[in-house]
């Protein structure tokens, strides 16, 4: 079997080790060097502490003393220095073995066998890409640096001991066989623990990761008792596993600390007596201690190290243990050659496909399709449709029998050459994270990423894509999406002098005309259909202080409302609107939502607001409490004469709140222009849409066919102004969001549906690739299919819906593994067997 350069065969069977000789053995090698001159820079300070006492201070001379002090001081420093390079070495090289082995290993998962998928959690995969490879480059970047450090340090140390007093050097020696002994004791039952901890830890990712997808069922069924039971249940073992295996790690820690506190003193006890005796000078002593006090510093590392590469080797080998396997199918060719161009006939013969436990979903299938051919699999829930297909696009691998495509062996083409000539749409295609244009190119980029293709070679042209977009019926929802564009402010400059121009040819053209249906901003006149913090503000908040919902605690706001006398006017129509909801609706047994819609009063507040009313019955208006007067504040800021129709708004009140608009816009506009973004007709309002500029008003109707004459009039009027591929090409970078969920189930299809179309490709393999659409987009399909595609492209449809499937030159029909019939529609209609009793509903499933 062929694998790419970059997807190594045998990756889950490399040794830990195998990633500390294949990382950059240049940056070893300097690694090396630096560690040895390193080790020279951290003894020499040792011979300068006896060298000090003995001759500089014992011979009191202070040339002497500044000298050793001056070797000491620059010994110190550079082993400090050289330190921090030998720390950032190591780091860079764990760093990068480390990307290596996440690039390899998620190369290599994605080429895993199909059923692999179908077990494995995508929780699972993903901690052991992040976490617990992490232990792998950790060790990887020590692997080196530490052990040949702290050796090199250890056997430097030693020898200067052994140099100063081979007794004593002996006595602290003996304590490290014990150390030897009883530490990888601790160790391997540390181990246990960690395999434990990582497979637990797995179990939660996995159960965490299942909840989350299946959270639908979670809520339809209220089962958050038992979800959390569950979880509960492997928390408490983790928490367990990970007490046992901290314990342990503790243990060793205890241990190697002991042996270090122990040797001072057996030291402190035979160096003080010989030097008591006058059998060890002063200076030897305290460089002997000294000394002895440092070598316990490389042993703790090496202590450290050890536990370091147990826990790589533990993550490692269950990672490698989890992913373990190899591709079903070839991926490349041998050899190379250019990719095969294939004619899409597809020939079966005798297919099986059996899975786990003897079971047969395919039981000796067969079956001839011609090149530019349209089939449609037909058949009961179960019946083999989808397992049929999905075996001809190398999804499933089968087990016995032969299909081909164009003559070739689908098992044995390398998968290149099935993509390249393949288009697949599922039942519930995948959308990736990022734009719609990614996604629909998707197919195309893979194709030119296998083969080297740069630039813009490949790629189809923006008519193109506009052109398929349009047949799958996805046009009108990428327009929607570029009209509801948002620009930053500074950014886009020249189309939004030219969206600008547009909303003035759009009022000229529309303003009479759609009247009835738009309120356009007119700075001299009150708008109906916005509410009256709307037509104070006239404008685009800029800051959450001047939202309409917090516009009532808003103390500069509230100033404003003062010096314009609209204080007590707001206040004022407040209490009408409380008082005229509350007495009409009082009586009402229980008033739903739909009773409110006529008032400013949610249904939520109606108690409230009842309480208050009451209350002002026996008080005059101005002995109100703030609390009090900010409720009719918000009652009145949120007050829309054109919908809310149980209290008018007076002439006069127009007029004091149009004078109190104008007042606003030159106060605010000189003391803090960044609050509001003021609707002028020469002004780009940065915190709108594209839509919401160009109509420049309000909408007064929800209805439908309102709403679509809008639609038209501006799309025929980007259309005058060359400004509809623009707006189309905005469209087309809108975030799907994850796994497309800004979209809706239809839209994803239709993605997926111009993605195989813009492919072009030979053959066409459709699995209820239109289950998620409405029966108008289900025609708009199937004539597509039987007009641009027939003869054009070989298709095999999955079909759900018996009403689309005329049109297909052969209807096969599937029963239990099995097709039990394939012939013409009216020819198989005539036979009146298998086919006339799904389409009559004269037979149940047998």
């Amino acid at each position: 079997m062929k694998f790419p350069p970059d997807i190594p065969a045998l990756i889950t069977r490399r040794s830990l080790f195998s990633w500390v000789w294949t990382s950059n053995l240049k940056l070893q090698g300097i690694l090396f060097l630096v560690i040895v001159v390193t080790v020279g820079a951290r003894v020499l300070p040792l011979e300068m502490q006896k060298k000090i006492i003995n001759q500089a201070i014992g011979l009191q001379k202070l040339d002497l003393l500044y000298m050793y002090c001056g070797y000491y001081l620059a010994a110190v420093v550079a082993a400090s220095g050289l330190k921090l390079v030998i720390n950032t070495l190591q780091t860079y090289i764990g760093q990068q073995s480390l990307a290596d082995l996440r690039k390899k290993l998620y190369a290599h998962i994605l080429t895993m066998p199909m059923p692999f998928f179908r077990k494995a959690s995508p929780g699972m995969v993903v901690q052991s890409l992040v976490s617990e490879v992490a232990n792998t480059g950790e060790f990887v970047g020590q692997a080196v640096a530490v052990p040949v450090t702290n050796l090199l340090t250890l056997v430097a140390f030693a020898t200067y001991l052994f140099y100063l007093n081979p007794l004593m050097a002996g006595i602290s020696m003996a304590l490290y066989p014990v150390a030897i002994v009883v530490i990888p004791f601790l160790q391997k039952r540390a181990n246990a623990a960690n395999k434990e901890r990582v497979d637990t830890g797995r179990k939660l990712s996995t159960m965490i990761g299942e909840t989350i997808s299946g959270i639908h069922e979670v809520h339809s069924n209220a089962s958050f008792n038992l979800e959390n039971r569950r979880f509960g249940g492997f928390v408490d073992t983790l928490s367990r596993v990970r007490v046992v295996w901290n314990l342990y790690k503790y243990a060793i820690k205890v241990s190697n600390n002991f042996f270090q506190s122990l040797g001072p003193f057996v030291l402190f006890l035979v160096g003080g007596y010989l030097a008591i005796n006058g059998r060890f000078d002063l200076g030897a002593l305290v460089a002997f201690l000294s000394a002895n006090e440092k070598l316990y510093d490389p042993w703790k590392e090496l202590m450290d190290f050890y536990q370091v590469y147990q826990d790589a080797k533990v993550s490692y080998g269950r990672i490698m243990e989890y992913f373990e396997g190899a591709p079903e199918f070839p991926l490349t060719p041998e050899t190379p050659r250019p990719p095969l161009v294939l004619d899409g006939s597809v020939n079966v013969q005798d297919l099986v496909m059996e899975v786990a436990g003897g079971i047969q979903l395919l039981k000796g299938v067969s079956m001839d399709i011609r090149p530019g051919e349209q089939v449609a699999l037909v058949g009961y829930s179960g019946s083999g449709k989808s397992t049929l297909a999905l075996c001809m696009c190398q999804i499933n691998k089968y087990s016995a029998g032969r299909a081909t495509l164009s003559g070739y062996d689908i098992d044995a083409t390398p998968k290149s050459d099935i993509a390249d000539n393949m288009g697949v749409v599922a039942q519930h295609p995948f959308i990736f994270e990022g734009t719609i244009r990614d996604n629909l190119l998707y197919s195309i980029n893979a194709r030119r990423e296998a083969h080297g293709i740069e630039g813009e070679e490949g790629l189809p042209s923006l008519d193109r894509i506009i052109e398929t977009i349009q047949q799958v019926g996805l046009f009108q929802d990428v327009l929607r999406f570029g009209l509801n564009t948002v620009f930053k402010k500074g950014r886009k400059e020249n189309l939004v002098k030219k969206i600008i121009h547009i909303r003035e040819n759009y009022y000229q053209e529309q303003g009479e005309i759609l009247k009835d249906i738009v309120e356009f901003f007119d700075v001299d006149k009150y708008l109906y259909y916005s509410p009256v913090s709307a037509n104070i503000l006239f404008g685009n908040p800029n800051r959450d202080d001047y939202q309409p919902e917090n516009l009532a605690n808003n103390q500069v706001f509230l100033e404003f409302l003062r010096e314009a006398g609209l204080r007590q006017l707001l206040v004022q129509l407040g209490r009408e609107l409380a008082a005229q909801t509350v007495d009409i609706l009082k009586n009402v047994p229980s008033p739903d939502a739909s009773f409110f819609e006529q008032s400013p009063v949610g249904a939520d507040e109606f108690a409230a607001y009842s309480e208050l009313t009451t209350h002002l019955e026996r008080v005059k208006i101005h002995e109100i409490s703030p609390d009090e007067e900010r409720l009719l504040l918000t009652l009145a800021l949120r007050f829309t004469p054109g919908r809310h129709k149980i209290v008018g708004l007076s002439r006069l009140s127009e007029e004091l709140l149009l004078q109190g608009r104008a007042l606003f816009m030159d106060r605010t506009g000189k003391s803090d222009p960044e609050a509001v973004t003021f609707y002028r007709r020469e002004d780009f309002i940065h915190s709108q849409t594209i839509m919401d500029n160009i109509l420049f008003g309000r909408i007064r109707t929800d209805n439908p066919k309102a709403l679509d004459q809008i639609n038209k009039t501006i799309v025929s009027l980007l259309i005058q102004e060359d400004m509809l591929e623009r707006i189309v090409e905005l469209g087309l970078d809108f975030h799907v969001g994850s796994s497309g969920d800004r979209l809706s189930g239809g839209q994803r299809s239709k993605v997926a549906l111009a993605r195989a179309f813009l492919k072009e490709p030979p053959l066409l393999i459709l699995d209820e690739a239109t289950a998620a659409l409405d029966n108008a987009s289900q025609t708009r399909i199937q004539n597509l299919l039987e007009s641009k595609w027939k003869g054009k492209s070989t298709v095999v449809s999955v079909v759900h819906r018996l009403d689309t499937i005329k049109g297909f030159d052969k209807v096969a029909v599937m029963k239990a593994g099995r097709i039990v019939e394939c012939a013409s529609y009216n020819e198989l209609m005539d036979k009146k067997g298998m086919l006339y009793e799904l389409v009559h509903g004269t037979s149940g499933r047998k």
